[in-house]
């Protein structure tokens, strides 16, 4: 988990459907990077994903144990 920069801030609203300037977008990465810099001591040592698509498949395994 690394904080994203303003250009993939940008990149992924336009594919959002949400298209931002790059103003904006460094904005919106100043924003957010403290929480990402705040993750980062943990990351990869968390019991379960982060992904909500894998969420129904911790979920099976979870309850089969």
């Amino acid at each position: 988990m690394t904080r994203p920069t303003a250009k993939e801030i940008k990149a992924t609203a336009q594919i959002a459907g949400v298209p931002v300037d790059d103003e904006i977008a460094t904005r919106i990465s100043n924003s957010i990077g403290p929480a990402f810099e705040g993750f980062a001591a943990i990351t990869g040592t968390l019991p379960f994903d982060l992904e909500p698509a894998l969420y129904p498949i911790a979920q099976i395994a979870t309850v089969s144990k």
